[in-house]
């Protein structure tokens, strides 16, 4: 069957040079075979959370009529990622085809899948895409039949951008600097010594360290303290044009290059706040989602608004008032072809942060509602801004919820009947049924609320089984967290009961923001303890970025944790020594985020935040799961808790904020498992090849239980 994704890197290797017929069906005999060989203690085991299958790129043709996408998919044995476009008739809904190779996924600064749309020819024979293969970032061109694919820009630089003209004659595209320029420039940093200046990302190798465009490649800092860029990066963009029939190419006349994205700053309306705006296709009005509300303590205004404007040099706005419009958090936008209806997509706090759809007719202000989801119903991307393809009648929107993994689904604008178009994720969607994950909510002692996905404990043992809880980034299927490491539904097929807690609204004070996320885990300890679920006694916490951080502080000012993993650096003085060296703005960060300033400055600030300050108030292990590019910053503080045998470290190289190796990833996955096992069940995963693992973590809970009895006798020699 054309276009069912893989899921097993084994299968992959057994089919190349299978005739295709044959090889689609081998493939699903394959997987089917793997499917049925689960055991049902591994029905959700991390590897599976990894492997998802995800979606990007939702574009819809100019008829109408099709749809294009990107299917992005791990391999552990390969250490990268498949990509492939698919292109599916929405009208019948028949399976996939498969049309192109998308590459290695390019990746911006801190990790992430960057979005890949492809752009339809007019006549809906082809889709252009940026593409990663063979070293080199091309545009290519694929069949929307299938017959075929080839790069076209063939450039010695990589393409930053393109343009398809409107006829569909000439592609347009950008260029910075050709790759062996950037890798000269590498090379005679090497030779004569690299100098050290607020560009250099201090704490990390200083040659090719980082990936970039699929390669190790030397970094440097630019706009902020932390997000890298390659070499030659500040290069201005070059844009060339490529005509499509014979091949011919010149430089674009500056008149030729596509205009920047419109944004708030070229409107001329005043005083609004404008968030996300859209130009309506082939004409002038602009939707626009802006930011309102008083902040009163908060870090950013807490409402949203929905508005058009007729043209960009209009000064009145005319804004929905329908109950559907207002009060709500408004996220996408989209312009009904043909209509003069917007489509608008509210994300809903109180149902943790669940996606509806609406239509608004700008014109009578009618407000109708199209679908309303139990997670995400967007374009697939889980944290960048993405968006669903959209024609006069059907949105192609990926759905996904916590538990159910992302698929494809057509959308009825009038009806809001929903049809399947295509789940790459069978296996796991039937599986996932058993985990039974159940939206919670509850309110603390000071009125605030909170929402969180619980996954309640599988195959439990005797008395109430114990709970881990992440505290950050909860949406469409929640398979680990921000970053992907924490893998609840696994912690709860092997007995740990498992929360993921929505972040609640920034508050502009730091300490009031971490007090926050401390009082959303007591809260829903002590709720989940009241209703006999978990074990007060037995609780662990995880999180990568902010997430680690009020791990963190929980663990330095609260007793409720029984373990801890965190997977991002905390703040503490050399954390500021080393990211001080980009100057002043990373100085008026810090006093945004945390009200810090030098150690000297704010030294009360400083003992109430940093880890360094609060080695003693740390009662619970820590596992420390860190990227290359951020370990060094926590050295001042995980150096003593490892000493103290408090605390054990684990460094991936090349790896940025978020890890995106495979087998990184599957590595952290795993060990969070073993780790929340061992301290929370007192069970151990019997292969020989985590015997030493094992050993450390035994040495640790005996010290640890030492400490304990002295601090109890008052004994602290």
């Amino acid at each position: 069957m054309e276009g069912v994704a893989m899921g097993m890197d084994e299968a992959r290797a057994t089919l190349r040079g299978v005739p295709r017929a044959k090889a689609r069906f081998l493939a699903m005999a394959t997987v089917l075979i793997a499917w049925a060989s689960v055991a049902p203690a591994e029905a959700i085991a991390p590897r599976r959370l990894l492997e998802v299958a995800d979606f990007g790129g939702v574009t819809v043709s100019p008829d109408g009529r099709h749809v294009a996408y990107r299917i992005e998919q791990a391999s552990v044995e390969r250490n990268n990622y498949d990509s492939v476009w698919y292109v599916q008739d929405m009208e019948t809904g028949s399976p996939p085809l498969r049309v192109a190779d998308g590459g290695i996924p390019l990746r911006e600064q801190t990790g992430l899948s960057v979005p890949a749309p492809a752009t339809w020819s007019p006549d809906g024979r082809w889709i252009y895409y940026r593409a990663l293969l063979d070293g080199r970032v091309d545009v290519w061109r694929a069949a929307t039949d299938g017959s075929g694919t080839a790069p076209l820009t063939h450039d010695p630089a990589d393409v930053r951008a393109f343009t398809l003209s409107d006829d569909g004659r000439e592609l347009h595209y950008s260029v910075g600097a050709a790759r062996d320029e950037v890798a000269e420039a590498e090379q005679a940093e090497y030779d004569q010594g690299v100098r050290i200046d607020r560009t250099v990302p201090l704490g990390q190798g200083l040659f090719r360290s980082g990936f970039v465009g699929g390669r190790l490649a030397t970094q440097r800092l630019r706009d902020n303290e932390v997000i890298r860029h390659p070499l030659l990066a500040d290069v201005p963009d070059r844009w060339k044009a490529l005509d499509l029939a014979n091949g011919n190419r010149r430089d674009l006349d500056v008149r030729e290059i596509p205009p920047a994205p419109l944004t708030g700053a070229g409107l001329a309306v005043e005083q609004a706040d404008v968030r996300t705006l859209l130009q309506e296709p082939a004409g002038s009005r602009i939707a626009l989602i802006m930011r309102i509300g008083e902040r009163n303590g908060l870090r950013d205004r807490p409402g949203t608004a929905l508005a058009v404007l007729a043209h960009k040099r209009a000064r009145t706005l005319t804004g929905c008032k329908a109950d559907a419009c207002t009060g709500k958090t408004i996220t996408a936008v989209h312009w009904r072809p043909g209509t003069d209806e917007v489509l608008f997509t509210v994300e809903d706090p109180g149902e943790g942060h669940a996606q509806s759809i609406h239509r608004w007719n700008v014109e009578s202000g009618a407000v109708r509602p199209v679908v309303r989801s139990r997670g995400l119903v967007n374009g697939g991307v889980r944290l960048l801004p993405s968006d669903c393809g959209v024609t006069a009648s059907m949105l192609a929107c990926v759905v996904a919820e916590a538990d159910r993994p992302p698929r494809l689904e057509r959308i009825d604008i009038e009806t809001g009947t929903c049809q399947l178009l295509f789940d790459p994720n069978p296996a796991l969607t039937r599986d996932m049924v058993s985990t039974q994950v159940r939206l919670l909510r509850w309110t603390d002692m000071d009125g605030r609320q909170f929402t969180g996905q619980f996954y309640p404990a599988r195959h439990t043992g005797p008395g109430r089984p114990p709970l881990f809880v992440s505290y950050y980034w909860c949406k469409g299927f929640v398979r680990g967290g921000l970053g992907e490491e924490l893998p609840f539904a696994s912690l709860a097929e092997r007995g740990i009961a498992a929360l993921c807690i929505n972040l609640a609204p920034s508050m502009e004070d730091g300490v009031e923001q971490y007090e926050q996320g401390r009082s959303a885990v007591e809260s829903a300890v002590a709720l989940l303890v009241a209703q006999g679920e978990i074990d007060a006694g037995r609780v662990g916490m995880g999180g990568l970025s902010f997430g680690a951080e009020i791990t963190m502080w929980t663990a330095m000012h609260s007793q409720v944790l029984t373990a801890a993993s965190v997977s991002s650096l905390g703040l503490s003085p050399l954390y500021y020594l080393l990211l001080s060296n980009f100057g002043d703005a990373f100085h008026t960060r810090l006093r945004m985020g945390w009200q810090l300033g030098s150690l000297e400055e704010t030294p009360e600030r400083w003992r109430r935040f940093s880890p360094l300050f609060n080695l003693d108030r740390i009662r619970a292990p820590i596992l420390m799961q860190l990227p290359e590019q951020e370990y060094i910053h926590s050295l001042d503080y995980a150096v003593p808790l490892m000493r103290e045998g408090r605390a054990d470290m684990y460094v991936f190289p090349n790896e940025p904020h978020q890890k995106f190796q495979p087998r990184h990833k599957l590595a952290v996955y795993e060990r969070n498992l073993d780790w929340f096992r061992f301290w929370l069940l007192d069970e151990e995963d019997p292969s020989l090849a985590k015997r030493h693992q094992y050993e450390h973590w035994r040495a640790m809970k005996a010290g640890l239980q030492v400490a304990a009895e002295r601090s109890d006798t008052g004994d602290g020699s």
